[in-house]
């Protein structure tokens, strides 16, 4: 499974023979392999139009594009941004909150996430084939699928500790722009140009998987959440700049402790342990049905609905299990 930062072409169209060579060792002979471009065949187009490009089929020969479009800008905040305020109305009758939910189409760029992912996954357990995925920037929605796709496959990263690794792997390190994309909440009153929730969009996927596979995921919902708010606001550095460069200039390493340091302590690491988790050595694939696709309460509705009792069937779970 690789992921590109751009697309395979060179500024103006011109073909980049490195890339070429580079994507012709990957594969022997009479092998195939997929490339899952996640922007449009539109966009894809009006991208070359402009100047950029997309991978000429003749110069690929024996790579099969397959467009998978998913919203990674002002569209997928929008969404955000609507369906907190629909969460956020206690006066919306069923019917206008069902309106509501299903206007903001949050769920719709859930389920287009684990398609695609699931789409990747595939080509890779049942083609046994290569995949490179890549988007407009590389730093996005490639890496929404290639890491949902690591979780579908591999029971490594399903555990705490291999879960901290695929984010810092392909979230952190590869350069998700969290200082750019998570600048604000959704209720905050300014808009930045370059606010998108991709990486909330990604736990929701992984918390939807949690949900289908209750056993499979050594961590619960309450890491996710962990997540979500240090994403946004944290004492720690993990999630702080946009790429190593400027982690690196800004010394971030060595002025701020990590996040996982914190979380991985005896007396903080149990709270985020599912205590149902049996290693699961097989593949996980994901429904992605409309009815199978749900809405995250435990983060949507966590300010308006008290979570007292939730946590306490928690605790008395994490009784049973260790009690036996």
């Amino acid at each position: 499974l690789l992921r590109s930062s751009q697309p395979l072409t060179g500024p103006n169209r011109r073909r980049c023979r490195e890339d070429e060579k580079l994507l012709g060792t990957i594969l022997d002979e009479g092998e195939r392999g997929f490339i899952i471009d996640t922007r449009s065949a539109q966009a894809a187009k009006q991208a070359r139009m402009s100047g950029g490009g997309t991978e000429p089929k003749s110069s690929y020969p024996q790579w099969r594009r397959l467009h998978r479009a998913l919203e990674r800008g002002r569209p997928l905040q929008e969404s955000f941004v609507r369906l907190v305020e629909a969460c956020s109305d206690p006066s919306l009758s069923m019917d206008r909150w069902l309106g509501r939910l299903e206007s903001s189409r949050w769920l719709s760029h859930v389920k287009a996430a684990l398609s695609t992912a699931c789409l990747a996954a595939q080509c890779l357990d049942r083609e046994d084939s290569k995949v490179l995925v890549h988007g407009a920037e590389g730093t996005d929605t490639t890496l929404l699928v290639t890491a949902l796709a690591q979780l579908i496959l591999d029971p490594a990263c399903r555990t705490l500790e291999g879960f901290q690794g695929l984010l810092e792997r392909e979230w952190i390190e590869a350069g998700h722009p969290f200082h750019l994309r998570c600048a604000r909440s959704a209720s905050s009153h300014a808009r930045g140009k370059q606010e998108a929730p991709l990486f909330l969009l990604f736990l929701d996927c992984v918390w939807q998987l949690s949900r289908q596979f209750p056993f499979s995921l050594e961590f619960g919902e309450q890491l996710l959440l962990t997540l979500f708010d240090n994403a946004y606001a944290s004492a720690y550095g993990t999630f702080l700049c946009n790429n190593e460069k400027e982690r690196s200039l800004c010394k971030v390493k060595e002025s701020t402790h990590s996040l996982w340091a914190w979380l991985n302590q005896p007396e903080e690491k149990h709270k985020y342990l599912n205590p149902l988790y049996s290693h699961n050595p097989l593949v996980i694939w994901p429904s992605v049905e409309p009815q199978s696709i749900q809405l995250w309460q435990g983060l949507f509705l966590r300010w308006i609905r008290p979570s007292q009792h939730l946590d306490e069937a928690w605790a008395e779970i994490q009784r049973l299990v260790e009690g036996n």
